[in-house]
């Protein structure tokens, strides 16, 4: 019986795989890792970060998806976020510690998904 999932793999709906490929590699420094043109699908890393980028199937536009990527530590977001931002990254909102108790920023592709940058601060709320 399986008790332990993986890592998740998201599947990115794009209107593009290649122009997103390389968004993804030049503005945000993921590495791409295969790419399909007869299938219209990529797959692209950094890390332990896996991301498919696909053509979506009749029903599911480009834009619809939103990633989480979950942070060790409230630095490693506010870096990222500069990083990307140099790198001109599409920034929709700066890093802040939510009421949810998430230091989080958004960015987004060229088909505008989203992908929330964030470092959870629960444990620090309850010790403190």
């Amino acid at each position: 019986m399986l008790t332990h999932f993986p890592q998740a793999v998201p599947e990115i709906p794009v209107s593009s795989v290649t122009k997103a490929a390389e968004y993804y590699v030049n503005a945000l420094g993921f590495h791409l890792d295969w790419h399909s043109e007869q299938h219209a699908i990529a797959g692209i890393s950094q890390g332990e970060c896996c991301i498919f980028l696909t053509t979506p199937p009749p029903g599911k536009r480009p834009g619809d998806a939103v990633v989480w990527l979950n942070l060790q530590s409230r630095q490693e977001v506010d870096e990222l976020h500069q990083r990307w931002q140099a790198s001109g990254a599409r920034i929709l909102e700066a890093p802040e510690d939510k009421p949810w108790n998430l230091h989080e920023f958004k960015a987004a592709d060229l088909d505008g998904n989203v992908l929330r940058v964030f470092y959870d601060f629960t444990w620090e709320a309850r010790s403190s």
